[in-house]
C-alpha cells in the first residue's frame, strides 16, 4: 500500500487496475509488487497483452459465422423479391461511424493525457539530474580548492614561517580544519552514478514516448480516413473502393486489439509502481545511498533530520574556524613576513569560494527541491499518464468492436450490390421502365407519322383516322410498334418504346383518347390489333 501521506495519494483507478490478476505463462498467480526486474512479473505483464489477442480471435470468428450465415441466408431468399431492404445495414454503417468518431475523440484526448504526463515525468526528470549535477559539481570543486589550492599554499606558508613556531602552530591548525572539511566532503554519498542513471532514464523515456504518441496519433488518423472513405463508399457504390476500405479496416482491427493489449499492460504495471512508489525507489537505490537518504528525499518530513546537515555543519565551522586564522596571520605576520602575504590573501580567496558553495550544496541538498520534482514525476504517471492509458485501452475497445461491425456491414451492402445488379441484368433493354430504355437516341425520322390523337383532334371524324397513302415503293406494312407510336400522338417519349408483346404493362390513356379509340370502325381495330382494347 502507498504511503499515507498528505502530499501523494495514489488515484482510485491505480488500485482498480493493481487488484488486476497476474498470472504467468503457466497460469501461476504472481505477485503483484512491480518488479520490472524478475521473470514472472514480466511474464504477467506479456500474459495481460496478450488477452487481447483472445479479442482479435473472437473478432474473427464472429466475422467468420456472420460470412456462413450470410452465405446460407442468401439461398433462401425469394427471387420475387425486387429491393432488398438496405435501411438496417445503412442505419448500421451510420451507427459504426459514429461510434468510431466518438473513440477517436476519446483516443485524441488519452493520446494528448498520457504524453502530458510522460512530458512531465521526463522534466521532473530533467529538473532533478540537474540538481544532482550541481551537488557533484560543487562538491568536487569544494573538494578541488580544499586538496590541491589550499595544500600548496600551506607549503610555502610552511617554508616561510619557518622560524616562528607560533605561526607555524597556527598552520598546523589549518592543517587539521581542511583535513576535516576533505573528510566530511568525502563521506557525502557518491551520486554520480545516480546521476548518470537518471539522465538515462530520462532519456530512454522521452525517446519511448515519442514514437509511442506518433504511433497513436497515425492509428487515429487512419481511422478518421476509413469513416470518411466509407462515406464516399456509400455514395458511390463503387465496388473497388470498398475493397480497398475493407482491407484498412482489418488492419485497424489487428492495430486496435494490439495497442488495447499494450495500452493495458503498461496501465497495470505504471499501477503497480504508483501504489507503492516508494517501496521500489528504496530497493533501486540501496547500493548507491542510504535508507535514511533515500526516505529523507522521498518524504521530506519535519521530524526527519537531514544526514547531511552534521557533515555540512563541521565543514562550515572548519571554515570559520580558518578564516579566524587567516584573518589573525594577515594582521599580525605580514608586517614581519610579507612574503607571505601572497600565500595568505590567496587562502582567504580560496575559503571563500568554498564557503560560498558550501551555501549553495546546503541549499541543493536540502530535500524540498527533490522532493518536489519526486511529486511532480507521481503526479505526471499516475495521474495523467494512467488516466490516458486507460482512455487509450477504451479507444482500442470500442474502435475494434465498431470496425467489426462495419466489416460485416460493409459485407452485406456487397452482397446488396450484387443482388441489385442482377436483377438490372434480367431486365430487357426494350423494357420501358428500365433507365436504360429512355436513353436511346431519339430517331426524327418517326416524329413525322400523324399519330392517332392528331388526326381526331385536327378533323374530328372517324374519316380522317385513316393514315395517308403510301406509295408502291413503300407497300410494305409498318411494324407494329409504329402502329401503337400513332396512339400516343407522335410523341418521342413512346415512339421508341415497344410494348406489343411484351409483359409490361400499357401505359394510361387519356378520356379523349378513349373516346376516339371506341369510335374507330372494326375495320381499323382489326387493322391496330386487340391489345388496346380497354
Amino acid at each position: 500500500m502507498a504511503t499515507a501521506r498528505l502530499d501523494y495519494v495514489a488515484p482510485w483507478w491505480t488500485y482498480w487496475l493493481h487488484n488486476f490478476p497476474h498470472y504467468n505463462f503457466f497460469f501461476q498467480s504472481v505477485d503483484n509488487t512491480f518488479k520490472p526486474e524478475e521473470t514472472s512479473y514480466q511474464q504477467s505483464l506479456i500474459f495481460l497483452a496478450c488477452v487481447s489477442a483472445v479479442g482479435l480471435g473472437l473478432s474473427l470468428l464472429v466475422l467468420a459465422v456472420y460470412l456462413v450465415c450470410l452465405c446460407c441466408c442468401c439461398k433462401d431468399i425469394d427471387e420475387n423479391t425486387k429491393r432488398p431492404k438496405t435501411c438496417c445495414v445503412t442505419w448500421a454503417a451510420v451507427i459504426t461511424g459514429l461510434i468510431i468518431c466518438s473513440a477517436v475523440g476519446v483516443g485524441f484526448y488519452g493520446n494528448s493525457e498520457t504524453n502530458d504526463g510522460v512530458y512531465q515525468l521526463t522534466y521532473s526528470l530533467y529538473n532533478a539530474n540537474h540538481t544532482l549535477d550541481g551537488i557533484n559539481n560543487l562538491v568536487a570543486g569544494s573538494l578541488g580548492n580544499v586538496e590541491t589550492g589550499l595544500k600548496q599554499h600551506l607549503e610555502r606558508l610552511d617554508e616561510i614561517f619557518s622560524t616562528r613556531s607560533d605561526y607555524l602552530q597556527a598552520l598546523r591548525f589549518m592543517q587539521l580544519m581542511v583535513n576535516n572539511v576533505n573528510r566530511e566532503l568525502t563521506a557525502l554519498p557518491d551520486i554520480n552514478k545516480a546521476n548518470v542513471d537518471l539522465a538515462a532514464i530520462s532519456d530512454q523515456t522521452a525517446f519511448i514516448e515519442y514514437y509511442r504518441w506518433l504511433a497513436y496519433l497515425l492509428l487515429l488518423i487512419l481511422d478518421l480516413f476509413i469513416c470518411l472513405a466509407l462515406c464516399l463508399g456509400l455514395a458511390k457504390q463503387s465496388r473497388w473502393l470498398f475493397i480497398t476500405i475493407m482491407a484498412f479496416i482489418v488492419l485497424s482491427v489487428i492495430l486496435s486489439w494490439a495497442s488495447l493489449g499494450a495500452a493495458t499492460a503498461t496501465a497495470v504495471g505504471t499501477s503497480d509502481f504508483c501504489v507503492s512508489p516508494d517501496k521500489f525507489i528504496v530497493n533501486q537505490t540501496k547500493d548507491l545511498i542510504s535508507a535514511d537518504v533515500a526516505h529523507y528525499y522521498l518524504f521530506c518530513s519535519p521530524n526527519l533530520p537531514n544526514p547531511f546537515q552534521q557533515s555540512l555543519t563541521i565543514c562550515q565551522r572548519s571554515l570559520t574556524t580558518m578564516q579566524i586564522q587567516i584573518q589573525g596571520l594577515l594582521q599580525f605576520s605580514v608586517p614581519i613576513f610579507p612574503t607571505a602575504e601572497r600565500d595568505l590573501l590567496g587562502i582567504q580567496r580560496l575559503l571563500n569560494s568554498t564557503e560560498f558553495n558550501l551555501h549553495q550544496l546546503t541549499a541543493l541538498l536540502d530535500c524540498r527541491g527533490l522532493h518536489k520534482d519526486y511529486l511532480d514525476a507521481l503526479m505526471g504517471v499516475c495521474y495523467d499518464g494512467v488516466e490516458g492509458l486507460l482512455y487509450l485501452s477504451l479507444f482500442s475497445l470500442l474502435a475494434a468492436c465498431a470496425f467489426s461491425v462495419m466489416l460485416c456491414a460493409i459485407i452485406r451492402v456487397w452482397t446488396l450490390m450484387g443482388s441489385r445488379d442482377k436483377e438490372y441484368d434480367d431486365i430487357d433493354e426494350e423494357d420501358p421502365f428500365n433507365p436504360q430504355a429512355q436513353r436511346i437516341s431519339y430517331n426524327p425520322r418517326r416524329s413525322n407519322i400523324p399519330s392517332f390523337c392528331s388526326y381526331t383532334s385536327s378533323f374530328g371524324s372517324q374519316a380522317s383516322l385513316h393514315p395517308p397513302p403510301q406509295s408502291a415503293s413503300n407497300a410494305v406494312p409498318p411494324p407494329e410498334y409504329m402502329n401503337q407510336s400513332m396512339l400516343f400522338g407522335g410523341s418521342p417519349r413512346y415512339e421508341n418504346v415497344p410494348l406489343i408483346g411484351r409483359g409490361s404493362p400499357p401505359p394510361s390513356y387519356s378520356p379523349s383518347m378513349r373516346t376516339a379509340y371506341l369510335s374507330m370502325p372494326d375495320a381499323q381495330i382489326r387493322h391496330f390489333g386487340t391489345d388496346y382494347q380497354v
